[in-house]
């Protein structure tokens, strides 16, 4: 039986890769006179795969990674001006208001009438605390986590902590790479609910995934009547 059931924040309770797609499509048009636009892309990923050892996933760590991919690709010609706009983007994001995507409060609510709800999401602590207290949704929560990574050991880690068993735990998100596949691996159950964007570091291949550990759903109206069928 399902003991307690986890739900990811971004872009599974709320919008996320949207606010990054459209700011990385404004930062591409600001590096127009340097560089095209392929590979102002290309470069800004590379950047931001040899940033995340230091500055971690969140908006805080994409703004110094285009501040600094803004450099490379100018060769240092990147305007104070244009650095600013940068900044100033990246500050918009931080303050941009916290969308609930469709049935994400009224599928918690109903899981929770039946279970222990987590929220294990990650990212910067200070941006996920201030988008899950804008959410409305904080107060459903058994326990949160804010995590640096989701990986197997992050999830043995917080399962230990909570005295919970792998076996009893299910994991709601959209990332197949950070919400399902560690979670499967540690003989947990999980539920995969697709966003429309994917950021490249997340996406994996299709793979053959376990029938009776895992379920895909196209939205969260679906997800009370997977919860009872695991």
């Amino acid at each position: 039986m399902i003991d307690v059931v986890a739900f990811d924040g971004d872009d599974t309770l709320w919008h996320n890769e949207g606010l990054f797609s459209v700011t990385q499509e404004r930062f591409r048009e600001l590096l127009t006179p340097y560089t095209e636009p392929t590979v102002v892309d290309e470069r800004l990923f590379e950047t931001e795969m040899r940033n995340l050892r230091l500055f971690g996933y969140g908006i805080k760590g994409f703004t110094l990674s285009m501040i600094e991919t803004a450099i490379e690709v100018s060769e240092g010609k990147v305007t104070a001006e244009e650095v600013q706009r940068i900044i100033d983007a990246g500050k918009s994001m931080i303050g941009h208001p916290v969308e609930l995507l469709e049935g994400a409060q009224e599928a918690v609510e109903a899981v929770a009438r039946s279970h222990r709800v987590m929220l294990i999401t990650k990212g910067d602590l200070f941006d996920q605390e201030s988008k899950l207290a804008r959410s409305g949704l904080g107060d459903l929560f058994w326990k949160i986590e804010i995590v640096s990574e989701k990986d197997e050991r992050t999830y043995r880690r917080v399962l230990d902590f909570h005295g919970l068993s792998a076996e009893a735990f299910l994991m709601v998100g959209n990332s197949l790479r950070s919400d399902v596949l560690p979670v499967l691996a540690i003989g947990g159950r999980a539920v995969h609910v697709p966003y429309h964007i994917t950021w490249a570091h997340e996406h994996v291949e299709e793979i053959d995934l376990p029938d009776e550990a895992f379920a895909t759903i196209d939205d969260l109206w679906e997800l009370p009547q997977v919860v009872a069928s695991l």
